[in-house]
């Protein structure tokens, strides 16, 4: 007998046959007819997102992360517009990437296709439901979707207008499929279907993604945790600065995006820290710096070696006091997770060397890291911000979620 995995997978993998088949016109219809549905059921979705904040206010639930799982018209709405910015994008799929003519006659290329079934474990944020189903759906893949238990009715409200939006446009309903079972052993079931699930992308806190690369057997693409930082260096704007370090930190609190570190060279220090603090104050940010810091402003409290590592997700950041920019990029690259990096300088080359020289995904100048978004890059969406090197980096969009294949064309040849 089957298990629950096992059916879905093949429900997937037939699904992924036909989603490999469809056309751009097709798939563009879908996610117009998609992002039709989700507006129009966007009360039935919050109705059903409302129990799921209910039962987390239950349990406790700290409010930065009570932020993730919110949904409201407007996140629904900027949902929507995701997949209609898709449907706008370039296809990738069938693209081909070049094409080259041996001396024996053969021309020899390679092309764009598929992954093929793209599996997602996620937390909290049900945006990425839709998210997700659409840069799959746009790249001819299907996707099986494992939220978390505190989003399952919203991720099911979710799922079934993306159902509905299919069905109207006479679309295969199976290339989206949602793990209603969201116990631990089907989690395990799931990160062990090599063969079934082509690809398995986590999304989520550090302890998520640590069982998934540590526990899969199917090939995992890794999305890390963002302990990013912010750099004041000693030529600083401190207006610039104090707006940057505000934002990255408090615009929203638990995204991997957020900046949970600040670096400050000690030259600018005793004029940028005390504005930078009353900026973080006003949103009651708690601020752990070293003696240095503390020294500076007396709202900061000690921080310990633990705290320069951390992804807070909550309204907490370090401080580090600097002499230089080496030692500043030594402590980022010691201690970041490889997502976003900021410097905020007037120094040409300080940028150049700083993006030079730090180890990370995404790496700003005069800007704030909450920018490293695949909306914000253009992507109409992301599937994940990948902190790894191979394949993808940074936020993952069309092109991510799609191999390569070599076409090769002939006229007899064979081979001596």
């Amino acid at each position: 007998m089957e298990s629950y995995m096992q059916m879905l997978t093949d429900c997937a993998k037939k699904a992924a046959v036909e989603a490999a088949k469809m056309g751009t016109a097709d798939k563009n219809r879908g996610l117009l007819a998609v992002a039709d549905e989700l507006t129009a059921q966007q009360d039935m979705i919050l109705e059903e997102n409302a129990k799921d904040l209910e039962e987390a206010k239950e349990k406790g639930i700290k409010q930065s992360l009570i932020d993730r799982l919110a949904l409201s018209e407007k996140r629904i709405a900027d949902m929507a517009e995701g997949l209609r910015q898709i449907a706008a994008l370039d296809d990738p799929v069938g693209e081909v990437l070049y094409m080259k003519t041996r001396p024996n006659g053969l021309r020899i290329g390679k092309k764009r296709v598929p992954l093929g079934v793209v599996g997602i474990i996620y937390e909290s944020r049900p945006n990425v439901t839709a998210d997700a189903f659409g840069l799959c759906f746009k790249t001819g893949n299907a996707a099986i979707l494992r939220g978390g238990s505190d989003a399952i009715h919203s991720n099911q409200a979710i799922v079934r207008a993306i159902k509905s939006g299919l069905r109207k446009g006479k679309l295969c309903q199976d290339v989206v499929l949602l793990v209603e079972d969201t116990s631990r052993e089907v989690a395990g079931e799931m990160m062990k279907m090599h063969g079934g699930i082509d690809v398995l992308i986590p999304r989520g806190g550090a302890g998520l993604i640590a069982n998934v690369v540590e526990n899969s057997t199917v090939p995992v693409i890794e999305t890390g945790t963002g302990n990013c930082h912010v750099y004041v260096d000693a030529s600083a704007d401190v207006c610039m600065a104090a707006d940057i370090v505000e934002n990255a930190k408090t615009q929203r609190l638990g995204v991997c995006n957020a900046c949970e570190s600040l670096v400050v060279h000690s030259e600018i220090a005793p004029e940028a820290l005390p504005q930078i603090v009353e900026r973080l104050k006003a949103h009651d940010v708690e601020i752990r710096g070293d003696e240095r810091a503390r020294a500076i402003s007396e709202e900061i409290i000690p921080a310990s070696e633990e705290d320069w590592g951390t992804e807070y997700l909550d309204a907490i950041i370090s401080v580090k006091i600097v002499d230089s920019i080496d030692e500043a990029i030594a402590h980022i690259n010691r201690y970041n997770t490889g997502h976003s990096e900021s410097i905020i300088t007037k120094d040409y080359n300080n940028a150049l060397k700083f993006q030079d020289e730090i180890d990370a995904a995404a790496v700003y100048v005069n800007a704030s890291t909450r920018f490293t978004d695949g909306f914000e890059f253009g992507f109409g969406a992301e599937i994940g911000i990948s902190t790894q090197k191979l394949h993808a980096r940074g936020p993952m969009g069309l092109e991510a979620l799609t191999t390569t294949k070599y076409v090769i064309f002939g006229n007899g040849q064979i081979r001596k």
